[in-house]
């Protein structure tokens, strides 16, 4: 069954693994993505000893779209979460979110600290102005090695400015489309991260978009997804993880330093990786997030910097 009733809204929804084993939900970044990309790379792993519920968000891709009047805002994304868990029958389950999605599992876990187990944030942002400066940086980089040195220097100065968090991301999205097929330069260290889209028709996947530009901009209008959350970070009293890759510019230094203040947080980054370490470094991202969501006797050991943390079995072979 791919599609759920939640809260009056049709949710697409995908289940993989027995219901016996843990329970696991991801949740896709963006805001607007889809989980499209997780299942492809991460279902078949984390079907042996998880059950893994991945979904695309209200309003997302091939959940059932927004109309432009309904109501809608980024709360309703953090109850469908829960619902979602009743109706599956699930007592307590653990949470990924990627990029947005990490924002998203933050306040999931914070509002409902009793329904989770623990929670990955991989590549997470908590601070849309943290996020989207980190984001106008590399932007430039990617902008100068194209010979557009006065776009490189633009986004150094937004970069640097004091700009609210809606003008930085919107100044972002704006730029970013600029660069054409080389935005994913921002993002991604190893461009060979192959992925069939061949399941749906090109024409289905333009549908799907319209669907997540009224998702992305019915959160814009609404403005909450432009408040920091970093504040909530000292009271999440779950376990969690913080794994992101090297070369990742959403999860900037700021957020890495918020992170580090945690009592009962943990970190890996992955060198050589970029922002989807799921999809760039899909078998040494399971073996850690693995092993930390079933707290087997792997332990995390600092090494040394205070950023790097890796276990004391060697999880990358």
């Amino acid at each position: 069954m791919n599609t759920y009733i939640v809260r009056g809204k049709k949710i697409h929804v995908e289940i993989f693994g027995d219901r016996s084993l843990p329970a696991v939900l991801f949740l896709h970044g963006g805001p607007g993505e889809s989980c499209y990309e997780f299942v492809y790379h991460q279902s078949n792993r984390f079907s042996d000893q998880f059950q893994l519920v991945a979904i695309d968000q209200r309003g997302v891709c091939r959940s059932e779209g927004l109309s432009e009047t309904e109501p809608f805002g980024l709360q309703d994304l953090v109850e469908d979460c829960e619902e979602l868990r009743k109706q599956l029958g699930i007592n307590r389950w653990a949470v990924i979110g990627h990029s947005f999605g990490g924002y998203l599992a933050l306040l999931y876990a914070s509002a409902y600290p009793n329904s989770i187990t623990n929670v990955v944030f991989e590549c997470p942002t908590f601070d849309f102005a943290w996020t989207a400066k980190s984001l106008l940086r590399r932007a430039a980089s990617v902008f100068l090695k194209q010979g557009a040195e006065k776009k490189s220097e633009e986004c150094l100065n937004l970069a640097a400015s004091n700009l609210p968090s809606k003008c930085l991301f919107d100044w972002y999205l704006r730029l970013g489309e600029e660069l054409g097929e080389h935005k994913e330069d921002i993002y991604r260290v190893n461009a060979d991260t192959s992925i069939d889209y061949s399941a749906y028709t090109d024409e289905e996947w333009e549908a799907f978009d319209d669907r997540t530009d009224i998702h992305l901009e019915r959160l814009r209008e609404e403005g909450r997804i432009f408040q920091s959350i970093v504040s909530l970070l000292p009271s999440l009293s779950i376990p969690s993880l913080l794994v992101m890759g090297d070369a990742d510019p959403v999860t900037c230094d700021k957020h890495v330093e918020a992170y580090n203040q945690m009592a009962n947080g943990h970190k890996v980054v992955i060198n050589n990786c970029g922002h989807t370490p799921h999809a760039e470094c899909p078998d040494v991202y399971y073996r850690i997030v693995s092993a930390f969501l079933l707290q087997d006797e792997w332990r995390f050991v600092e090494m040394g910097n205070g950023l790097y943390t890796y276990f004391n079995k060697d999880v990358s072979k």
